[in-house]
């Protein structure tokens, strides 16, 4: 008797490292990925454009004092920040300029999230505030008074419900209520969070387990051990034939794992690798072809994210007008409608710690100009001193 058996091939994948690149000057707090460019801000202040495409540093943008503490794009065309500076900044993804700068909360701005439309945001900081802002005006919308400092806010998927997380609870608001539904419970401090679905969370903590929970019941789905040490952070997204998860530990291992359809089913594990690095955040870019409809400046610019708003010229005497009046002063909250704030932004493809409020010029011109403004001030001095 012979016995014939037939199985399902187990597709195994392997990590390849593409590149390195060591650009801050301290360790990274956030990173953000759209299709052409990946962006990581760190605790030296600045925020670093990696074009993926070509592999290379495309340099970095200054505006804030303090951690980069959260950072997102939303389509290829604008990217938001947050620091410890309480500022929330929107940036032009294509000219790489300050298009909006708002003193978002009075304390460190933990976390931020972009409602799938595009017209609303969601913040959290350590003043104890959950803040919506309508990103069509650029300014306030509501603010809630929350019991504790916050540290996760995140959109579903369709943006009818979302999650603010403090220590170990998460409350699940629903967007038609603005009021929290039901809290989920975790065992140990949640360090990230992903929707799978609408409904369905993954939830990473300070512990080596990932945890499904139904956002609806409030129930445990299940969960599996993912590391050996804490997870610091998770992504998900799809491929035409996977739905893929990744975490990232604190040991340095990085692990992908393919979703079952029935979410109450652990996924099998697919690669994994140790980077031998303590890891801190974790971004997933795709080789795609560039998807034009997630764009926040359409042809149609009607109930857009913000106007598009191009920059005007302005004279070198108005501008130096400009910088005597901004000198000092705090970009208040709900200020102007939107303007290119190219004084006080800028990026720079400078290898070096960018200066602070540096534009987009030349190594040679910056220098002109350094050279100039240093002619001016020792003629200033030689005034006071007559």
């Amino acid at each position: 008797m012979e016995l014939v058996a037939g199985c399902y091939e187990q597709q195994k994948w392997t990590p390849v490292a593409d590149f390195t690149h060591h650009a801050h000057t301290a360790s990274l707090s956030a990173v953000a990925v759209s299709s052409r460019f990946v962006v990581t801000g760190s605790k030296d202040e600045t925020i670093h454009i990696y074009d993926m495409k070509k592999k290379i540093d495309h340099g970095a943008l200054v505006h804030h004092n303090g951690t980069i503490t959260c950072l997102k794009f939303h389509g290829n065309r604008h990217l938001i920040s947050g620091a410890e500076d309480g500022l929330i900044c929107v940036w032009d993804a294509k000219k790489w300029e300050c298009l909006k700068s708002i003193k978002a909360h009075k304390g460190h701005v933990t976390f931020l999230s972009i409602h799938p439309s595009g017209k609303l945001a969601l913040s959290v900081g350590t003043d104890k505030t959950l803040r919506t802002w309508n990103l069509v005006e650029g300014r306030s919308a509501f603010i809630k008074n929350i019991k504790q400092n916050a540290h996760i806010v995140e959109w579903s998927p369709r943006g009818e419900k979302y999650v603010v997380v403090i220590l170990n609870k998460i409350d699940v608001y629903q967007l038609d209520t603005a009021s929290i539904s039901g809290t989920i419970t975790n065992e140990k401090r949640v360090s990230s969070v992903t929707f799978l679905s609408e409904s369905v969370l993954a939830v990473a903590g300070d512990e080596e387990v990932v945890r499904f929970f139904d956002c609806d019941s409030l129930m445990c789905l299940s969960e599996f051990k993912a590391h050996e040490n804490r997870v610091k952070d998770m992504v998900s997204f799809e491929t035409p034939e996977h739905h893929i998860i990744v975490t990232a530990s604190s040991d340095g291992s990085i692990k992908m794992w393919k979703l079952k359809e029935d979410k109450g089913v652990s996924p099998s594990l697919l690669c994994e690798v140790n980077t031998n690095a303590r890891l801190t955040c974790l971004g997933v870019w795709l080789d795609r072809v560039t998807d034009t409809k997630g764009s926040l400046l359409p042809a149609d610019t009607k109930g857009s994210l913000l106007p598009a708003v191009e920059p005007s010229p302005v004279s070198k005497q108005e501008q130096s007008k400009r910088k005597k009046k901004e000198s000092g002063r705090e970009v208040q909250e709900e200020e102007r409608h939107l303007k290119p704030d190219t004084k006080k932004c800028g990026l720079t493809g400078d290898s070096n710690k960018p200066t602070k409020g540096s534009s987009l010029v030349s190594t040679k011109k910056r220098k002109t100009v350094e050279m100039l403004e240093k002619k001016k001030s020792k003629r200033k001095k030689i005034r006071m001193m007559q």
